[in-house]
């Protein structure tokens, strides 16, 4: 699942309903229309997007097609910090300008670009995004690597079972790579930002991070980050062991070099099997 994440702004207009500008001085109508609270105008985006599968908000679209899509761009009030990305490339080009939010309706394109006074904003060869995402091809990411419980171990109902995974820049991150393509160069970095665990039994334990060790010192202590207790033995399960899945899901920040700070973020998910045998054993971890 892919998710780009921006500033969302509205511009709101004191006293009065400001029109819709166009950059290629078109009137209303198309992706602008309902627009008119904000301070927007539309360009034809001169970009083709090659045959991809983009994941948007949960859904899966197919990207391509010959057709120039429309983008909107609002002007961001108040102007972002210095910080950011796109500021710091006006700022580094000199001259008066704003920061814009751009919005590519039928590309799925968010993200935030510096835009000089007067000027009307250069579209990329290529939608960045799909950049980004050849960028995550290049770092091979993984399910996560269940370090516990352990496929030889065998847990007992009622005793503290703590789930933990070993980090590595393929199963947990951070994960950095760069990609080019169609003039576009997009870095991008990616890292687990959750693990949900379901453990066989119908339970379902979501963690924030890898989890915690397990050691002999902790004795019966519940896992600080990472835990579960089985309430019934994996005897009557397939092979007398319950089925585990560990789904992580991915973080993946990305930024355009040279391409006036515009960046975005999108969301990867991996998953990893394993069997957990719950008997009479008093082993804990």
């Amino acid at each position: 699942m892919l998710r780009r994440t921006a500033l969302a702004v509205a511009v709101l207009v004191a006293g009065a309903v400001a029109p819709v500008a166009y950059a290629d001085g078109k009137k209303g109508g198309g992706p602008c229309d309902g627009a008119s609270m904000m301070l927007s105008f539309c360009a034809e985006d001169s970009h083709r997007t090659p045959g991809a599968v983009s994941r948007r908000m949960g859904k899966s679209a197919t990207k391509g097609g010959t057709s120039a899509p429309k983008c909107t761009y609002e002007k961001a009030v108040p102007q972002p910090p210095e910080s950011n990305l796109a500021m710091k490339d006006g700022k580094r080009r000199g001259g008066k300008g704003a920061v814009y939010r751009v919005v590519c309706p039928a590309t799925g394109r968010v993200g935030t670009v510096w835009i000089p006074t007067g000027g009307t904003p250069a579209e990329p060869a290529m939608d960045p995004e799909v950049v980004a995402q050849k960028a995550v091809d290049q770092m091979k990411l993984a399910g996560p690597a269940i370090a516990s419980p352990r496929a030889a171990g065998k847990y007992t109902v009622g005793v503290p079972l703590w789930l933990w995974v070993s980090k590595s820049p393929t199963t947990f991150g951070p994960n950095t790579a760069t990609a080019t393509a169609g003039g576009v160069t997009v870095t991008a970095t990616a890292k687990v930002k959750r693990i949900v665990w379901r453990v066989g039994d119908g339970s379902t334990v979501t963690c924030a991070g890898a989890g915690t060790p397990y050691k002999a010192a902790y004795g019966m202590k519940d896992s600080p980050s990472c835990g579960h207790r089985y309430t019934k033995t994996s005897a009557d399960e397939p092979g007398g062991k319950f089925r585990l899945t560990a789904t992580s899901t991915w973080t993946v920040d990305w930024q355009v070099a040279g391409g006036g700070g515009e960046a975005g973020q999108l969301n990867e998910v991996r998953q990893t099997q394993a069997q957990v045998a719950v008997g009479e054993v008093q082993v804990v971890g």
